[in-house]
């Protein structure tokens, strides 16, 4: 709904002010909106919803700022990677992937150990968008992971990798 509202009156600054509304759905879609808007002047608002109490609002924020693609959120979304909802943390993986930063590659190293094979297969995802030396090393490490599904996921990003390179 918020999304449709967006569209047409283009009132930015409604949005950015629902992001405090008391309720979680509300906050949840502002978030929404505002990533498929790719609204810059978000950014800041978005990362403080990294903290929020719902776990979808959470969500939601982090992958705004995925699509959003702002390198000011990448330590904000470094931090989500620790958070408690394992949903977050996926979004929060393929959040940095989008904004391709890579002062990301070394905590989504860690990602890349989570308990979730989600969460690592999105890490692993993630890695490969960014790319590099650094990137590729970490994910022939992850070969070894005890999830096929896993694995297949860092088989693709060393071969994004590989690709870019060529």
């Amino acid at each position: 709904m918020l999304n449709e509202v967006a569209n047409d009156t283009g009132d930015v600054k409604a949005l950015i002010r629902a992001l405090s509304d008391e309720t979680w759905y509300v906050r949840q879609e502002a978030a929404s909106a505002l990533g498929n808007l790719g609204e810059s002047r978000a950014v800041g608002p978005l990362m403080r919803l990294l903290d929020d109490e719902d776990e979808d609002v959470r969500e939601e924020a982090a992958w705004a700022l995925g699509k959003i693609g702002d390198a000011r959120a990448v330590q904000a979304l470094v931090i989500a990677l620790e958070d408690e909802d394992k949903d977050v943390r996926e979004e929060a993986a393929r959040a940095l992937g989008m904004i391709r930063d890579p002062r990301a590659v070394e905590p989504l190293d860690r990602t890349l150990r989570d308990e979730d094979e989600d969460v690592r297969e999105d890490a692993a995802w993630a890695l490969g968008r960014i790319g590099g030396p650094r990137a590729a090393q970490l994910l022939r490490q992850a070969m070894n992971d005890g999830s096929v599904q896993v694995r297949e996921a860092v088989e693709e990003a060393l071969g994004n990798i590989k690709a870019k390179m060529s």
